[in-house]
């Protein structure tokens, strides 16, 4: 018997973003599920596919459909809310917020950056990925990061 251990959130935004705005749990992963929902909600707000302004789904709906416990959610939201990226008022959704950085980022930021990011591309490989495929996948969003 296999269980599917990947819980799927679709946020439904104005336009509609196909698979684009979409939460994944995996109830395997080492990694907290609050993480992984602050992680994953932390790209979608960085790359725009939310944005200031837009408001997040209640933390039972997002519970409910990933599988865990409103309280995991409830903690991502105030993670991102304590970062900067959510504004949570009591009795409405959160919304995400217009969010400046600090500072400009120094060279330990880019040190590790490139560390994290060799570091992701290794776990990949080993886990099968084909290199050309990670190429592809590093120049669309290179694309992507010169664009905007």
């Amino acid at each position: 018997m296999h269980l599917n251990t990947f819980g799927v959130y679709r946020i439904c935004t104005p336009c509609d973003v196909p698979n684009s705005a979409q939460i994944r749990f995996d109830a395997s992963s080492s990694i907290p599920a609050w993480r992984q929902i602050v992680s994953q909600l932390r790209t979608l707000i960085i790359e725009g596919v939310l944005a200031p302004g837009d408001s997040l789904p209640p933390v039972r709906q997002i519970a409910l459909d990933l599988g865990i416990h409103f309280n995991t959610v409830a903690e991502a939201y105030r993670a991102l809310a304590q970062d900067g990226f959510l504004e949570i008022v009591h009795g409405h959704r959160a919304r995400v917020i217009e969010r400046q950085p600090d500072s400009e980022a120094g060279p330990q930021v880019a040190e590790n950056f490139c560390l994290k990011l060799r570091e992701l591309v290794a776990e990949t490989r080993a886990q099968g990925l084909k290199a050309q495929k990670v190429a592809n996948e590093l120049r669309r969003l290179a694309d992507a990061l010169e664009k905007s």
